[in-house]
């Protein structure tokens, strides 16, 4: 069957797609971290950069764990509006700057954050219509909380009483995966890589994420001195 004329795209012009904004979140333990760090070696993305007011730990750096910076900085950002998101955690504020995002979504590259879900549920009620046409959001969940403990236990990084509490937390953060556009999951770390892959060639094959976009005009030879 052959496309009628008016469906054909107009000569002289190329898709162009908008960036993408994944918003990982997961339990403590779920494979969040291990995930992010693979999807990190591969160019595939630009990964969103927090800023916090604590002080920055041995081999942090600058720009590229966090941006350090003093509690009335901070504070002076949040009576801007200059957050995507923001929350306090231990005594110490940690949010994701809203315009270096859109300005990568506005580029057409996608950006990645892993947050918790409170700051997954802030991105998703932002207001701006570029955040909103870019959000896909993404919940890594454990198979059970056993399943989660083993992990934590196997890890040794937390006593039995830490523990605990991250199974509390878990079980709490557990029961918003509805809220997400998509929920793998958790098996291996190959298993977790090649399902968000599958999420990510979806999103990027979506009609709505492009736009036709004239091409520029290509002049064959510098305008001439109209004095000559």
């Amino acid at each position: 069957m052959q496309n009628h004329p008016s469906q054909q795209p107009p000569r002289g012009s190329h898709f162009q797609r908008t960036g993408i904004l994944f918003v990982i979140s997961a339990p403590s333990g779920a494979g969040k971290t291990t995930l992010c760090t693979a999807l990190r070696q591969k160019p595939d993305f630009i990964y969103s950069v927090s800023c916090t007011t604590r002080l920055a730990r041995p081999g942090e750096i600058e720009g590229e764990d966090y941006y350090f910076l003093s509690q009335q900085a901070f504070q002076k950002k949040i009576t801007e509006g200059a957050f995507l998101e923001y929350a306090k955690v231990h005594d110490h504020f940690y949010g994701t700057l809203k315009q270096p995002v859109i300005e990568q979504l506005q580029r057409g590259i996608d950006v990645l954050i892993d947050i918790d879900t409170h700051g997954a549920a802030a991105i998703r009620s932002n207001p701006d219509p570029i955040i909103q046409h870019a959000l896909a959001d993404v919940f890594i969940m454990p198979p059970d909380l056993e399943e989660l403990r083993r992990r934590l236990e196997r890890r040794g990084t937390e006593n039995a009483r830490e523990v605990e509490l991250r199974l509390a937390n878990a079980a709490r953060e557990m029961e918003c995966w509805r809220d997400y556009r998509y929920t793998i999951i958790s098996g291996s770390m190959e298993e977790n890589i090649e399902k968000f892959r599958a999420v990510m060639r979806a999103e990027r094959y979506q009609s709505r994420r492009f736009s036709l976009v004239p091409e520029a005009p290509k002049n064959s030879s510098l305008p001439r001195d109209s004095s000559e």
